[in-house]
């Protein structure tokens, strides 16, 4: 029995397999409406504040000298 499992972006079923070349998408289409959601930031993966990393105070570790980050 072929696994069947929704797409995505609009929910439709996709037969699992061989014939579903944008699979986990149904289509072209929603692969590339799911592409442009995430370059336009509307997708993301959880993390640190942007803000945190573009701080120039923050070399990105511990004091010099403790042996973890850079310094």
């Amino acid at each position: 029995m072929a696994t069947v499992t929704p797409c995505p972006t609009c929910r439709r079923d996709v037969v699992w397999g061989e014939n579903a070349p944008f699979r986990p998408f149904c289509s072209d289409r929603c692969r590339l409406i799911d592409l442009g959601a995430w370059f336009s930031g509307e997708r993301a993966i959880p993390g640190r504040d942007q803000s945190a990393l573009d701080d120039p105070d923050d070399a990105g570790g511990d004091a010099p000298g403790t042996g973890r980050g850079r310094g």
